[in-house]
């Protein structure tokens, strides 16, 4: 289909405009980059920056990495287990430049803009162990208003980064990538029903994120530790990093008491479980202090109503609150996001899916 057409077809509709994509010539574009490429040329002829756009995605393996900048797009597939994006790039891999493509150059999707919906999808950094490859990082999300919904993001260390990137670098290069130079605002970010999967620090970084009802799965490496789920970078003052209600953690076979739920990135990080379930691969003490005093004074590490062979209150470090005394309503999508739970529910179909549309509602 050419953009004319589009455009006509866009015009005489109620403010919308759909693109499909299928490796089998059936739709308007071959992969999601091109479909990317037309929504924006869409939105040039038809002179409105702000035009919603839905990106439907056919079965297939997408073997592509995809950068999102535009603001109000959705991106969605059929299913997550058959539609697939995926790339297998890791840290320890050379870039262009000849220096190591580093954690922040490995991602397979990026999204750089606000008002993003991500639907029905697998997202993959399919490199390998860590051990190997290094960081691999599957979603890179940094903007404001992201929703992801009923999808998998699978890797192995790093899977999922949530921007932004700390002020400051540990080490020279450490930050080499899209955002390097950004501005670090912190964005709010909403997961529901989703696998997210891998083995070190496979959740992190510095948004205000909400995980609901998702299943979050660690990897065996074989090891005493095999590894840690989240990452948290909260910017200093902010009162939530990482909020996980309803969470099921669960592993591939790991041994028991081999994962931690995290540790800090960097020290004011933030981290509440809600109503979770854990397995029993999650060491009895939770959490880790990562050799840092500092973390101890200013971090957050708290759960309430928490259940499973693997929640051992009595164990968890005496700067940790395994009962959190703000209780699960501090934690609501109101006070996290700024989202009713009136506004989400009157939002949902008959199917249990959020309406199209771009929000965290």
């Amino acid at each position: 289909m050419t953009v004319p057409t589009l455009v006509e077809q866009a015009n005489r509709s109620t403010g919308t405009a759909t693109i499909t994509v299928s490796q089998n010539g059936h739709g308007d574009c071959l992969t999601v980059g091109e479909a990317l490429t037309l929504a924006e040329e869409t939105r040039r002829l038809r002179r409105d920056a702000r035009l919603p756009i839905t990106i439907l995605i056919h079965p297939g393996t997408y073997r592509e990495r995809v950068t999102i900048t535009l603001p109000y797009v959705t991106l969605e597939g059929v299913d997550a287990e058959s539609t697939v994006i995926a790339l297998g790039l890791g840290a320890r891999m050379p870039a262009d430049d000849g220096m190591p493509l580093g954690t922040f150059r490995t991602y397979t999707m990026l999204v750089d803009a606000d008002h993003v919906t991500l639907r029905d999808l697998s997202i993959v950094n399919d490199a390998g162990d860590g051990r190997e490859v290094g960081q691999a990082v599957a979603l890179y999300a940094d903007g404001d208003a992201l929703l992801v919904e009923d999808c998998r993001l699978l890797g192995h260390q790093d899977t999922l980064f949530t921007g932004p990137l700390p002020p400051k670098e540990l080490q020279p290069g450490g930050f080499i990538g899209p955002k390097q130079f950004a501005p670090r605002r912190v964005g709010r970010q909403r997961y529901r029903r989703c696998l997210i999967a891998g083995d070190v620090d496979f959740i992190f970084g510095g948004a205000t994120a909400l995980f609901e009802d998702c299943e979050i799965r660690s990897l065996d490496r074989g090891e005493e530790v095999n590894g840690y789920v989240t990452a948290a970078s909260t910017p200093e003052g902010r009162t939530y990093g990482y909020v996980f209600r309803g969470c099921r953690f669960t592993s591939d076979g790991c041994a028991p008491g081999s994962v931690y739920l995290g540790r800090p990135w960097r020290d004011f990080a933030r981290v509440a479980l809600v109503d979770c379930e854990l397995g029993e691969h999650i060491r009895p003490e939770g959490w880790w202090d990562w050799n840092k005093p500092h973390a101890r004074v200013e971090s957050r590490f708290s759960g309430m109503e928490l259940h499973g062979p693997g929640f051992h209150p009595g164990s968890w470090p005496d700067w940790t609150l395994p009962d959190d005394p703000a209780g699960p309503s501090w934690y609501s999508s109101r006070h996290v996001l700024g989202v009713s739970e009136e506004e989400s529910e009157s939002r949902e179909d008959e199917a249990g899916k959020t309406e199209s549309g771009h929000g965290l509602a």
